[in-house]
């Protein structure tokens, strides 16, 4: 298996480095139809988020062949790619696509997403007709690996990113969440994450609250939520469940006052507000209000920390399960090449019976005696057996190479006292 890795990545590069080496959009369809027309490949998929680009191939080609294509795709100097840049083949190959796949790589250990990026990659390589058996039959590997690590193992279970945290939060308070009604305070990027993960938890009612309505309402769109000012907050808090904020505000925006109305108006039903923006968006106090529970970044990130820790325990156990994957697959393909190896031998053994048989019929036919035509058969047939293992041989016995000598006589069944010359 030619298969080589390369990449760059937010551990060797600057971001600066990486949006210049990035593809996307129709530079991704253009990179993978020029590198399988233009480089030594049969097979390429290209990889390339905000953290990493990777290129996956199957070939003969050299490293610095591969990061002079990629300098001239890009107008760089090649001497730039050379010292952020990494290569790994065969099995190690194997087995860093499926630690990326799997989040081990990540800047955030265990994060999903790049799963189905790689998932990305590997259909656009499908469908620009860069993507043979051998690429296709590594990425369902690596698919299932990724899944493995997934089910059998804690990497992705504990949230380490302050919005996933709230998120998570929420989800052990509220019995379903898809029930609850929530108010977002912000609209950057914490208060957007924090959005998606929602909705990917199925709430579908989701109130963002910014003091820019226009990029309240642009958040908003794009969850199939509705976009409300910083006034509308004292009436958004009576029809919520849930409350996360994260603005840049100097002072608080939401009081204790403001949420005793709200939580009459609600018949004080559990309200959970989480509070990630420093300074706070929410007066302390506000936790004295029965039913209402309130927590901040702090209490968040002594969670994440903990979190982070089991990350990094399970991460060892994903190892294994990586390292026992890629060894089995690497072994399949190995009985693999030595099922084809015999494959061709019985064709080439075969051909020359056909060609041989045709030759003896054709004597036969043209009145030859029977015994002369089989001595000619049967001679033809021996000398085209023995002809390349005795040239094999001959050449390892002058060049004084014993293991090689020993281990062709064993493939004959000759004892190492025969004469196989």
């Amino acid at each position: 298996m030619a298969l080589l890795a390369l990449g760059i990545n937010h551990k060797t590069a600057s971001v600066d480095l990486r949006e210049k080496i990035a593809f996307d959009g129709e530079q991704l369809s253009a990179g993978l139809a020029h590198a399988h027309a233009t480089l030594p490949v049969q097979e390429v998929v290209i990889l390339s988020t905000c953290n990493r680009t990777e290129f996956y191939l199957v070939g003969q080609i050299q490293t610095q062949h591969m990061l002079e294509w990629l300098a001239q795709q890009r107008q760089l100097d090649p001497d730039r790619l050379h010292p952020v840049s990494y290569a790994w083949r065969g099995e190690e190959a194997l087995r860093h696509m499926m630690r990326v796949a799997a989040g081990l790589d990540s800047m955030i250990l265990g994060e999903p997403q790049i799963l189905g990026q790689m998932k990305s990659a590997y259909q656009q390589a499908q469908q620009a007709g860069t993507l043979g058996g051998e690429l296709d039959r590594i990425f369902q590997n690596v698919f299932a690996c990724a899944k493995q690590v997934r089910t059998q193992t804690q990497v992705g279970a504990h949230p380490v990113s302050v919005g996933y945290a709230a998120v998570s939060l929420a989800r052990r308070i509220f019995s379903d969440l898809k029930k609850t009604r929530a108010l977002l305070v912000g609209a950057g990027e914490t208060i957007r994450l924090v959005a998606l993960h929602l909705r990917e938890q199925g709430v579908s009612d989701i109130i963002v609250a910014n003091r820019t309505l226009a990029r309240a309402a642009e958040l908003a769109a794009e969850i199939h939520g509705r976009a409300v000012t910083l006034q509308d907050i004292p009436e958004a808090l009576g029809m919520v469940d849930l409350v996360i904020t994260s603005t840049a505000s100097p002072l608080p925006l939401v009081g204790k006052g403001m949420v005793e109305r709200a939580q009459q108006k609600r018949r004080y039903q559990p309200m959970l507000m989480v509070d990630i923006a420093v300074p706070r968006d929410v007066e302390p106090e506000v936790a004295d209000i029965d039913h209402v529970y309130l927590y901040s970044v702090d209490d968040l990130m002594h969670v994440i920390e903990d979190n982070r820790k089991a990350r990094a325990d399970a991460a060892g156990e994903a190892e294994q399960i990586i390292v026992q994957r890629a060894r089995e697959l690497m072994l399949q393909r190995q009985e693999q090449a030595g099922v084809d190896a015999v494959r061709r031998l019985r064709g080439q053994v075969d051909t020359w019976r056909q060609a041989e048989l045709q030759k003896a019929l054709h004597a036969l036919a043209g009145g030859q005696e029977a015994a002369q035509v089989m001595e000619r058969l049967s001679r033809a047939l021996a000398n085209k057996f023995t002809h390349q293992p005795s040239v094999v041989l001959r050449t390892w016995s002058a060049a004084g190479d014993q293991p090689s000598l020993q281990a062709g006589l064993q493939l004959l069944g000759l004892d190492a006292g025969d004469d196989a010359s």
